[in-house]
């Protein structure tokens, strides 16, 4: 039975009430909890626990995760510039990004203590340009890489994130040139990992903080597992975090020196504290060796991760009339006019479909897809069909409802738009 543990039909339908649909809503005392979890994650020689932004950057969910001991590891400078917009000290942040900056807002936050991963031999060299003299972290591909799918896969061969392995040497020799010390190396294999393929990681990246005398951290990134289905597990923290621990002891022994670790989830901190709140619009059926189909007034504008990679959901809906119903197969889809646009893909294949068996649907009920608060609102099809963003709401510990963001309006859609005149 798919159920969402923080949302049940009488709340449900009191935030639709108040709100309208479709929404995320998010659980205080779960991110709390997950918080917590990350925060005792087990080190040998100390922790610095990141909250990756990109998952979900609402300045709310920043600043509960700041409050509670948790820095921010940030993947382009408009993340940075936006967590010190939530009230983030430049101190707290640590960035590592694609495309490096080419504005003044980097000086000015690594002037205000942002710390910064260099992501490849360009990014070093621009970085000793600005910067001779100061501290920089290096973000290598350990040449080993592992995801829930090839597409959340960020190490290896056919990864392009990261200086690879092999020009440890260029680093030393760029590092250099510009006087700058290498006090942190940075790795991260992918996202949804195995945690086996994760420790066999960190023995690669200790063999690259051995090459770096003045390395006295290791970020390992993040990407464990989450399960949002019955039938998927989650990443221990404790167990993994042991066995690392083990390591990092073995390698004081071998070098005397003690490497603090940082680590900086996203997914693991999020992803099963949201639900998206929406409403069944219309049915269909096309017939008896087709399959029946529940409409909502959400989509791929809300969670593109099922259309991008056949990411599977729990899934409740919540009658409106109370009642218990049989159970029915249904295949369930977004609002967009765009054939992908299927909640109900295969799993880890967005060209199939795989019926998902749920109480029997009507017109009017309301809908609940857990395990959306990760890289649903951050990385959702927004504007498609020029549907609004959805608000997200708050269930505080007290049960109370707050706005974290608005429901957009057509003037905010449209608001940087120009006219040029014809």
């Amino acid at each position: 039975m798919q159920t969402i543990p923080f949302l049940d039909s009488e709340t449900a339908f009191r935030i639709r009430d108040a709100f309208g649909a479709p929404c995320y809503v998010y659980d205080e005392a779960t991110l709390r909890d997950t918080a917590n979890q990350v925060l005792a994650f087990p080190n040998a020689y100390g922790l610095t626990a990141r909250y990756a932004m990109k998952a979900c950057p609402n300045a709310n969910i920043l600043r509960l995760f700041s409050s509670m001991g948790l820095k921010i590891d940030a993947s382009s400078i408009h993340e940075a510039n936006r967590a010190v917009a939530a009230g983030i000290p430049a101190s707290d942040i640590s960035l590592s990004t694609q495309e490096f900056p080419d504005d003044a807002s980097l000086v000015a936050l690594v002037e205000q203590g942002m710390s910064v991963n260099a992501c490849s031999l360009y990014q070093l060299e621009c970085y000793g340009k600005l910067f001779s003299g100061k501290n920089v972290g290096i973000r290598f591909n350990p040449g080993l890489g592992s995801g829930g799918t090839q597409r959340t896969n960020v190490g290896g061969p056919a990864s392009s994130f990261g200086v690879w392995y092999k020009e440890a040497d260029r680093v030393k020799e760029i590092a250099e040139k510009y006087g700058l010390n290498v006090f942190r190396i940075h790795t991260h294999i992918g996202s949804g990992s195995d945690p086996e393929v994760w420790l066999k990681a960190v023995s690669l990246s200790l063999d690259l903080v051995r090459q770096f005398e003045s390395a006295g951290a290791l970020n390992l990134g993040g990407g464990y597992k989450v399960g949002r289905m019955e039938d998927e597990a989650t990443t221990d923290l404790q167990k993994i975090g042991e066995s690392m621990k083990v390591e990092f002891e073995a390698f004081a022994a071998e070098t005397g020196r003690q490497i603090r670790l940082e680590v900086e989830p996203g997914t693991y901190l999020v992803a099963n504290t949201c639900a998206i709140l929406a409403t069944i619009q219309d049915m269909t059926s096309t017939g008896e060796s087709g399959y029946d189909f529940i409409k909502l007034d959400s989509g791929m504008t809300e969670n593109a991760r099922p259309s991008m990679y056949g990411a599977q959901h729990p899934m409740v809906v919540f009658p409106q009339d109370g009642e218990a119903r049989a159970k029915k197969e249904y295949i369930v889809t977004g609002h967009c006019c765009e054939s992908g646009d299927i909640l109900t893909p295969g799993p880890g294949d967005p060209e199939s479909l795989s019926p998902r068996t749920l109480s029997e649907a009507k017109i009017g009920d309301l809908f609940g897809v857990g395990g959306a608060g990760a890289y649903c609102s951050s990385m959702s099809a927004k504007n498609y069909n020029s549907f609004p963003e959805s608000p997200e709401i708050m269930i505080r510990l007290d049960g109370q409802l707050s706005v974290m963001r608005k429901r957009q309006s057509l003037e905010q859609i449209t608001a940087n738009e120009a006219t040029i005149g014809f």
